[in-house]
């Protein structure tokens, strides 16, 4: 029997084998694994069945705010007058406490206290307060958490650096026998001078303890604790855990592969919530640069993530072998032999993902092809599958680059239409002239401006929606060159008008496919008037006489020298209006070119031995 002597202690019955600290509280018998005989808890107050009133401030020390609180437990800041420090309190949260509480509340304590790590919160003291209720003072830390600073956006370094420390933690506990079995994110306390802590032990597992019923275990969730349910915080839970297995060192590593996950692809592997076991149990393993892909994940971390996620726990790595795997990343020791035999294998199953041939199997092998290539830039072979996958087209192009190529056809339609509607709206400009002209048939030139008005509605709306009918283009503008021969004839200015459309329209992608189009519209569109002339629908137009050409218009007199002026001046200006058309439609082409130029220089600068050959 020890007795405790401070004011509002309370007298602590010793099982066989007890060890006692100076202060005169009894601990109980060292762990299990340590020589002990029992694996009983032993600490219990001798005065546990009496009622506790109140929850009371342990002796020497003055509580202050709440820190945090569990199921069972809670934790207080507090300030121990006896040696004059801060410190932090943890209690019970319940003032009558069932003997399966204590047991739990007192093994956690052990626990803690026997990792004696730098980044594992020192336990100072443990006691009870004048109700009897034990309790146990740890030092006081403060900061963040790691999940906090992740969503501030701290540097990857940092939090890489502290990821070190918590694999060397886990590490130790290892070496002791201990399983943490909740580790997270939000158990992970960063503080403002570099510290890094891991907290919450209170569900760890001592592999040579007696094994208990899932009626006395803890499940540590968000909200709380629960009992009679599965240990840890579903998402970092590993499958075994899931499925009810025995949890050995493996399981903490595969929670540090989802905390790593997190920091790396900036998101987290599964999702929140009981949603999360499901997702384990189907895909535990995923690497952080497929799932983000526009982050710059470095290989070496991507590789060593996956391993400690892996799906057999005898194929992760232990929690020391993570760290130095990491610790050598920030450290730059990169294997260059390494590197290159997993370019290798990266750039085999490329090989063999092309070869199966389909959208799914091109699209693995480009990617693996780039991580082999990240991994080993030397790589001729890499630099050159990239260069064909990315440069040669596929034989079937993907759905979604169909859709992307349509919706870049539709701003080609854009600006081709509004090239063609400044084009008919030029026409126009032969209003001015007609005074000059002096008029024969205001059908005629009334059905020239009406065809023109429809034509230019027609292309506007090309020009908003990005979607032009080639058939009402091609019979819209048929009508427009017959019309237009009853200006000055077949001959002139009618040839002029043809180039113009023919111009505009054969940026088309059908009238590039279909050459034979062309010709038999610029055929069609010279005979057709020149039918109905034959068969007399029409006025002719044309005469041939000894010595001359001579060309009627069926809509003005042109019988004059302002008429002839009026006629040059209308050429001048079709021309000149047709010509800014042209070098507006190839100027568009030649940035186009230029700027795929451009982008194949940079690419086979960029690529390993893919830039001889190239001109700068």
């Amino acid at each position: 029997m020890v007795d405790d002597t401070k004011p509002g202690g309370a007298v602590w019955r010793a099982a066989p084998g007890a060890s006692t600290q100076p202060g005169g509280h009894a601990l109980g018998p060292t762990l299990p694994g340590d020589g002990a005989t029992s694996s009983a808890d032993t600490l219990i107050p001798s005065d546990a069945a009496a009622p506790v009133a109140a929850l009371l401030t342990p002796p020497g020390y003055q509580l202050r705010e709440l820190i945090g609180k569990g199921g069972m437990g809670e934790v207080m800041a507090a300030y121990d007058a006896r040696i004059g420090r801060d410190v932090a309190i943890k209690r019970m949260r319940s003032a009558t406490p069932t003997p399966d509480q204590l047991a739990r509340f007192l093994r956690e304590a052990r626990i803690q206290a026997r990792l004696d790590h730098p980044a594992i919160v020192p336990v100072h003291e443990l006691g009870t307060d004048a109700a009897g209720r034990p309790f146990f003072s740890m030092k006081r830390v403060s900061g963040q958490t790691l999940g906090e600073r992740m969503a501030a956006g701290s540097s990857p370094q940092a939090l890489l650096r502290a990821f070190v420390d918590v694999c060397r933690a886990v590490d130790l506990a290892h070496s002791r026998a201990v399983i943490h079995r909740d580790l997270k994110p939000a158990n992970i306390m960063m503080g403002d001078y570099g510290e890094v802590y891991v907290l919450d032990w209170g569900v760890a597992r001592v592999l040579t303890e007696t094994s208990r019923s899932s009626s006395t275990d803890i499940m540590t969730l968000d909200e709380g604790t629960q009992t009679g349910a599965l240990l840890g915080t579903p998402g970092y839970m590993s499958p075994e855990q899931i499925r009810g297995e025995p949890v050995t060192q493996p399981a903490d590593v595969y929670a540090l592969g989802a905390i790593l996950f997190e920091l790396l692809a900036g998101e987290a592997l599964h999702p929140r919530g009981t949603a999360a076991l499901a997702a384990t149990l189907m895909n535990p393993q995923e690497a952080p640069s497929r799932r983000s892909s526009e982050r710059p994940i470095a290989p070496e971390l991507d590789a060593i993530c996956e391993a400690a996620l892996a799906a057999a726990p005898a194929a992760r790595p232990t929690a020391r072998q993570l760290a130095d795997r990491v610790q050598a990343y920030l450290d730059g020791d990169r294997d260059l032999d390494q590197r290159r035999r997993l370019a290798g294998e990266h750039l085999a199953t490329a090989q063999a993902a092309l070869a199966t041939g389909g959208h799914t199997g091109r699209a693995t092998a480009i990617h693996l092809a780039g991580r082999a290539l990240a991994l080993d830039p030397s790589s001729a072979t890499a630099a050159e599958l990239v260069t064909r996958l990315i440069v040669e087209p596929p034989p079937e192009l993907p759905a979604a680059l169909v859709t992307e190529l349509a919706e870049q056809e539709k701003v080609q339609v854009r600006q081709r239409a509004l090239a063609g509607l400044w084009a008919y709206l030029g026409l126009f400009a032969f209003c001015p002239l007609i005074p000059f002209l002096g008029v024969k048939s205001w059908g005629w030139v009334l059905a020239m401006f009406g065809v023109l008005c429809g034509l230019s509605l027609f292309t506007w709306r090309a020009a908003r929606t990005g979607r032009y009918s080639l058939l009402f283009g091609l019979v819209g503008n048929t009508v427009l060159a017959v019309v237009w021969t009853r200006l000055a004839g077949i001959y002139l200015l009618t040839p002029v008008f043809l180039c113009g459309v023919l111009l505009a329209m054969t940026t088309t992608a059908w009238m590039i496919r279909n050459r034979w189009a062309v010709i038999a519209w610029t055929v069609l569109v010279f005979l057709v008037p020149l039918g109905l002339e034959e068969v007399g629908l029409l006025m002719t137009s044309i005469e041939v006489t000894p010595g001359a050409i001579l060309s009627r218009s069926t809509m003005f007199e042109m019988n004059s020298v302002r008429g002839g002026l009026a006629l040059l001046l209308g050429n001048v200006v079709f021309v000149s209006m047709f010509g800014l058309v042209a070098v507006r439609i190839h100027g568009s082409a030649k940035q186009a070119k230029r700027r795929l130029h451009i982008q194949n220089w940079h690419m086979n600068h960029l690529l390993p031995g893919s830039s001889r050959g190239t001109t700068a």
